[in-house]
C-alpha cells in the first residue's frame, strides 16, 4: 500500500493522495455513490492507507469495461474494499463510473453491459491493448493525471548542479503515469547524525511502457538552515549526496 507523506515543499497537486482524498475523488466521479452505506463511508473516514489496482478489463468493438479494486487499511488493522466499474454505453463514448461495496454487486452490474461477464483475472491481451491506445494501463500504485507536469516541476525545483539534464526532461515529457514513495533503510552518516534528510523515488511510466525513476533528496542541511531540494538519476547518487552533505555538517 502507498502511505502518503506530508511536507511543505510539495504543492497540493503533486502530493500523493491521502486515503480520504482518494475516497473523495472516487465518490466524486461515481454516478451511484449516494447508494453506499453510511457505515462504510464512516469507517473510511479514519483510514490509514490506501491502494488501488486494476482487477479486470475487456475491450471490444469500441466498447470497454474495466474494474478496479480500491482497498483501505483501517485503524483497527482490518481492510475495506470498494469496487469501481468503468465503462461506456456506446462505441467510443465517454466513460461512466460506478462503485460497489462487494463483488456480487459488481458482477450484477457488469452482467447488464453488452460485453462478456467479468472474470477474476486481467483478460485484455497485450496486443489488443496496444492497438486500442498508445497509453499503457497504469500499474499498481501509479497515478495517471498530470505526470509530465509533475516531472517538469520536480526538475525545475532541483538546485543541485548535477541534476538531470535536458535529455531526461525530454523523455519525461511523455510520462503518462507516476508514483511517489519515500525510501528508507541503508544506515548512513546522515541518519546516525539525526540530520533532516528525506529521500523520495519519483517513478514515471512512459508511453512506450518504459519506467524511469528520479530520486529526490529534501533537506535543511544548508548553512542557513533553509529547505533545499536535490534531484538525481539514481538512488546511489542521491545517497552519496546525502553523505556528502552530512559530512560537511557533522
Amino acid at each position: 500500500m502507498s502511505v502518503p507523506y506530508e511536507t511543505a515543499a510539495y504543492e497540493p497537486p503533486e502530493s500523493p493522495e491521502s486515503p480520504q482524498e482518494h475516497l473523495a475523488r472516487l465518490l466524486g466521479r461515481a454516478l451511484n455513490s449516494f447508494e453506499l452505506p453510511d457505515d462504510t463511508l464512516g469507517a473510511l473516514e479514519c483510514a490509514l492507507a490506501h491502494d488501488a489496482s486494476l482487477h479486470s478489463a475487456h475491450h471490444s468493438a469500441g466498447l470497454h469495461r474495466e474494474t478496479y479494486r480500491h482497498t483501505w487499511l483501517l485503524a483497527d488493522g482490518s481492510a475495506l474494499t470498494l469496487w469501481e466499474l468503468v465503462h461506456n454505453t456506446t462505441p467510443g463514448g465517454a466513460a461512466q463510473h460506478e462503485v460497489y461495496v462487494d463483488e456480487e454487486e459488481l458482477r450484477t452490474a457488469t452482467a447488464r453491459l453488452p460485453l462478456p461477464p467479468d472474470t477474476a483475472e486481467f483478460e485484455l491481451p497485450v496486443v489488443v491493448q496496444v492497438e486500442l491506445s498508445p497509453v499503457p494501463v497504469p500499474r499498481l500504485g501509479y497515478l495517471s493525471e498530470g505526470s509530465a507536469d509533475h516531472a517538469r516541476r520536480l526538475l525545475r525545483r532541483a538546485e543541485n548542479a548535477d541534476r538531470p539534464g535536458a535529455d531526461i526532461a525530454e523523455r519525461l515529457a511523455t510520462a503518462c503515469a507516476h508514483r511517489i514513495t519515500q525510501a528508507f533503510g541503508r544506515p548512513s552518516r546522515a541518519g546516525r547524525a539525526g540530520l533532516p534528510f528525506s529521500l523520495y523515488e519519483h517513478a514515471f511510466l512512459l508511453r512506450g511502457g518504459e519506467e524511469v525513476s528520479l530520486w529526490e533528496v529534501e533537506h535543511t542541511a544548508t548553512p542557513d538552515g533553509r529547505h533545499m531540494c536535490e534531484v538525481y538519476v539514481s538512488e546511489d547518487a542521491a545517497r552519496r549526496a546525502m553523505e556528502r552533505r552530512a559530512a560537511r555538517l557533522s
